[in-house]
Order: structure tokens, then C-alpha cells, then sequence
């Protein structure tokens, strides 16, 4: 069975989540709306990881070999991260002198993990995003701790950022990548990765957010690995409780018959003008990503100014790119 096909499976039941009011801890008491022990200090979500520890509950899943992809799509490569070397798939030196547009993608189900994202995929379920390789964006699937059999344990959306900001360090250092526009995108458990990534940093020139979940509850234990007990840990995953640490362009963007419920409520609360919603009708969790990443490529190819100028509408992403 090949990667795709497995986290559509394990995705299935996330369109049936409870929308969780930010702030609550693991019993269930709710905070004031949008606030949480760590963010109604003031503190931006860097500040509150600064320090933190997590404590980790029980066995992990064992991490599969990784798949050799074909040396003409990519390059199986290592990068240094907080936890030793993790492996990545990386788009090789097309060999033409230029310096080129580069996106990290993180899938979902499964996102410490990797495997066979160059095999084709249909339109109405496209996880690998293989419109921005097709384009000639570079790309960069990294795999995270825990993941494959990388060193290190799965923290569920805390150490990971971690990870992705080490993969954006050595894809960086590639000659044959535009350090100023080298851009971050993930699809549902993926997607809620990157959102933190974006409440985090600053360095990616853009993130584009598909599915992901306000409150990290929602996924119902699946794809968390901490003790319960602590509600910092759950709000240090919460990407719900901290849309005001956002400094660079943030699309958030899901197909009304997706996890629309999470993407609604964000947007009720989210007073950032870098966070911008979009809400695309007449598709569903996986059906948006196709014809949306096909006309964000298209945009990224013609982000070429100073800084990032790219806007999107539902219409569009509905339709793809002509």
C-alpha cells in the first residue's frame, strides 16, 4: 500500500470533529475564548516553547524504512536537526545556473513519515502536491523525528517544528535555491504542522495551510504522543491559540465539505491581518488540494517582487490553474 493511499484512510474520521473552544484543558474546562495558560500573557508562541519539555506517554508506532525515489524526481538526503540527522526527499540541481522558488511540504495522516510522493496520484486526492515539482519549484518532503527511522521520538506537533525549521536551514544552503522565497505548505495533520511553523518564524516567505485543526484535541489522541494532564501541552500544539504570533503571509485553506468547522472558528477569532482564510466551496479535505496548489505554483512562479504579493480567492482555487 502506498503512502497516499494509507493517510487518506486514517484521515477519513477527522471531518467528524468536535469544534474545541481554545483553551481548554484536558478535562474540559474552558478558558476565556482564544486564550490559553501560555498565549493570555501576551507571550508569542516562541516565547512560550522557549524552555518547554514535553513529557511523552507510552510505546510509539515503529517508523518504516524509507522508500529510494527515483534520482531523476529526488534526492534522498540527511539534514542536521535538534535530534541528529533526519532524512528528506529534495528536488536535485536541475543543473541551469538559476536560482529557483522552493516550497517544503509536509503531508498528513502520518507527517513525521515519508514515502512514495513521486507516484502519481488522482485529481480529487492529490497529497503529494506535485503541481510545484511539475512547475519547476523546488521541493523538499522532510522526515521528521520518529519518523522512517529517523533518531528521536514523535512529539505531535511540538519538537517537530523544530525539525522543519532544521530542513528549511539545510534547504537553504542548496546554491541552486531563492533563499528569499522559499515557501511552506502541509495538508491537514501537515497543515496544522505548519501553521505553527508560521506562528514560530518568519522565515518562509509564505505558508499555506490545508485542513488543519484549531485545537490539537481534535484529532481524538490520533498523531499526539504526550501525557495528558498538562494543558500547556496541548495549547503549545494548539496553532488556534496563537494566530496573533503570525508575521508572514498565512493561508489557511479547506473545502466546505472538509474540516470547514476548525477553519470557521479560527476565523471568528483571528484578528491578524497576515492570516488570511480562505474557504473553497463544492470540495471537500482532499479534493481542494489539486486545483489550489496547481494556481498557488502559478503564483509563486510570478512572486517575484520584494515580498510576498500573492493573494488567493475561492473561485480560483475551485478552478485551478488554466
Amino acid at each position: 500500500m502506498n503512502l497516499v493511499t494509507l493517510r487518506t484512510k486514517q484521515l477519513v474520521p477527522i471531518f467528524a470533529l468536535l469544534v474545541i473552544p481554545f483553551g481548554c484543558d484536558d478535562a474540559g474546562s474552558t478558558a476565556r475564548p482564544n486564550a490559553s495558560p501560555s498565549s493570555s500573557d501576551g507571550q508569542t508562541l516562541a516565547e512560550a516553547r522557549r524552555g518547554f519539555t514535553t513529557k511523552l506517554a507510552g510505546a510509539q508506532p515503529p517508523g518504516d524504512p524509507i522508500d529510494e525515489p527515483p534520482p531523476d524526481v529526488f534526492r534522498l538526503i540527511k539534514y542536521k536537526s535538534p535530534v541528529g540527522d533526519l532524512a528528506a526527499y529534495l528536488t536535485p540541481d536541475p543543473g541551469d545556473g538559476q536560482k529557483h522558488p522552493a516550497i517544503i511540504w509536509m503531508t498528513g495522516g502520518d507527517c513525521n513519515s515519508i514515502g512514495e510522493v513521486w507516484d502519481p496520484a488522482p485529481r480529487e486526492n492529490d497529497q503529494s502536491a506535485a503541481a510545484y515539482r511539475k512547475s519547476g519549484i523546488v521541493m523538499m518532503f522532510p522526515s521528521l523525528r520518529g519518523g522512517n527511522q529517523n533518531p528521536g521520538k514523535r512529539e505531535g506537533f511540538l519538537g517537530e517544528v523544530d525539525d522543519v525549521i532544521a530542513a528549511l536551514d539545510y534547504l537553504s544552503k542548496q546554491p541552486y535555491v531563492d533563499t528569499s522565497r522559499i515557501y511552506l505548505g502541509g495538508h491537514s495533520t501537515g497543515g496544522t504542522l505548519v501553521m505553527l511553523l508560521a506562528e514560530t518564524t518568519d522565515r518562509f516567505r509564505a505558508v499555506f495551510a490545508f485542513g488543519p485543526v484549531g485545537d490539537i484535541r481534535g484529532y481524538g489522541g490520533q498523531f499526539t504522543y504526550h501525557k495528558p494532564g498538562d494543558p500547556k501541552e496541548n495549547s503549545l500544539r494548539s496553532p488556534g491559540n496563537w494566530l496573533d504570533s503570525v508575521h508572514s503571509p498565512l493561508f489557511v485553506i479547506e473545502g466546505t465539505g472538509g474540516n470547514i468547522a476548525a477553519l470557521i472558528s479560527m476565523e471568528s477569532q483571528c484578528k491578524n491581518s497576515q492570516v488570511r482564510f480562505v474557504t473553497v466551496t463544492g470540495t471537500d479535505h482532499f479534493g481542494v488540494l489539486a486545483p489550489a496548489n496547481e494556481v498557488i505554483a502559478k503564483k509563486i512562479l510570478a512572486d517575484t517582487g520584494p515580498t510576498c504579493a500573492i493573494k488567493l480567492a475561492d473561485a480560483e482555487l475551485k478552478r485551478g490553474a488554466p
